[in-house]
């Protein structure tokens, strides 16, 4: 059978140099920078493509900001990464239920993203969070990606927080 037949069953060495090739070839293999293990390396990394950020507590609580699209978080299509995607969700929404909520502490419980279009290297995108639902324990919050010169919505995401009771803290 020929090397890439798929009913070639590989050696187990055989697959591991596959499996290793693969993962050199997404650039998996490489070594980060220093920085990458310092502590809150992840909230730099986000913290440094937000800016002009615009909190708003009341009436409605709402976060706006905008990211540039550096290559620091970009994926190997020169488009903004998905994780970077979920973070800045995270960031921002975390902003806003923190504008409704006060400085209650909380945990993000769930997030869900849908990626609609994406975001190419060097483009600004729009963010803003607002709140969709507000309660004792919960505050529940979307949050919207736009491209800063067409106005298209490229991804949108939903997160939920739980706030803490005060007797655990």
């Amino acid at each position: 059978m020929a090397e890439g037949d798929p009913g070639r069953k590989l050696s187990p060495s055989d697959s591991r140099e596959a499996a290793l090739a693969f993962i050199s070839t997404l650039g998996a293999d490489a070594r980060l920078p220093a920085a990458a293990d310092l502590p809150d390396a992840h909230s730099a990394l986000v913290r440094a493509i937000l800016s002009s950020t615009v909190v708003s507590a009341s009436p409605d609580p709402r976060v706006s900001c905008t990211i540039t699209v550096s290559p620091a978080v970009t994926n190997s299509y020169n488009t903004l990464h998905g994780g970077a995607v979920a973070a800045v969700a995270e960031a921002v929404g975390m902003a806003c239920a923190r504008a409704a909520a006060g400085d209650k502490e909380m945990f993000l419980g769930e997030l869900s993203t849908a990626y609609l279009a994406a975001a190419r290297l060097h483009s600004e995108v729009d963010v803003e969070a607002l709140i969709l639902r507000k309660g004792r324990s919960v505050v529940v919050t979307t949050i919207e990606f736009r491209l800063k010169d067409t106005k298209k919505l490229c991804y949108t995401s939903r997160a939920t927080f739980y706030i803490m009771p005060a007797a655990s803290l």
